[in-house]
């Protein structure tokens, strides 16, 4: 695993207002496409440096965090296992001098009916949608402890961290999970100010939902019940995440945020 950094001058920020990120370091898994690019990039544009985590290449994202003006850190590993955990966030440390802000974005589903689902797409999604997602924030959390300044883990959860869906037995269980870690996680370490809470996307137009928007039954099933009328996009996202990482959440703790356009409430 390695890392590359983009150096971008930046312009000094003011820190009058809560939603201000200037100077913070934000990890951001899954940051080369859909969700996480476009979380990466909200960051960014309120003042975060980015170390984006991906598999593979990073896409557009290095080039969008250099037009908002700050420095991007690319690093390459896969959380299909907990191997590289510790080796981010000493990649991060090592770019940056500190971690201020982990968005656990990167996630994996699989589709088949329960009576058919395989052990092979019950261990792929749940070891990276909840064990790596477990263990990366327990390291981002002790990196925290050591700056002794507090940090924000923000976890994505889903719709189907509060409903059962169709065909997604082990996605379903991830993020049903991903709720409960983030309320533990909030109990234990909100004492020593690192918030922990999570993001619950609706039905975004990302990868994830390809074959739901392909399908046009089901396409026009899940449209007829959002009340905003229209699938989401990763922009919508961007006021949460940037909420979440910024001190106008310090008295949030273990909350997930649906941003469903409505779905939930019909």
């Amino acid at each position: 695993m390695g890392f590359d950094i983009v150096n971008i001058s930046a312009t000094n920020r003011s820190a009058s207002h809560p939603f201000d990120l200037s100077g913070k370091v934000a990890i951001v898994t899954g940051s080369n496409t859909g969700l996480g690019a476009g979380m990466a990039l909200a960051l960014a544009e309120a003042g975060c440096d980015i170390v984006g985590v991906s598999r593979a290449d990073a896409g557009e994202t290095p080039a969008r965090i250099a037009a908002a003006g700050r420095r991007f850190a690319d690093v390459r590993a896969d959380l299909a296992s907990i191997a590289p955990v510790d080796d981010i966030v000493r990649a991060a440390v090592e770019a940056f001098g500190r971690v201020d802000v982990l968005v656990n974005n990167a996630g994996i589903i699989r589709r088949e009916d329960a009576l058919d689902f395989s052990e092979n797409d019950w261990d792929s999604v749940m070891d990276l949608n909840l064990k790596s997602l477990f263990f990366l924030a327990q390291a981002a959390a002790r990196q925290f402890v050591r700056q002794q300044g507090g940090g924000k883990i923000i976890n994505i959860a889903s719709m189907l961290s509060f409903q059962g869906g169709i065909r997604v037995a082990s996605y379903t269980a991830s993020k049903s999970g991903v709720l409960g870690l983030t309320r533990l996680l909030a109990n234990e370490w909100a004492a020593q100010r690192i918030n922990v809470n999570a993001i619950a996307p609706g039905y975004m137009a990302t990868a994830n939902t390809a074959a739901l928007r392909e399908d046009a039954q089901r396409h026009d099933e899940i449209l007829n019940r959002i009340p905003a009328g229209r699938w989401g996009a990763p922009d919508d996202l961007a006021g949460p995440v940037v909420f979440l990482a910024s001190s106008a959440s310090d008295y949030v703790h273990g909350h997930t945020l649906a941003v469903d356009g409505g779905w939930l409430a019909r």
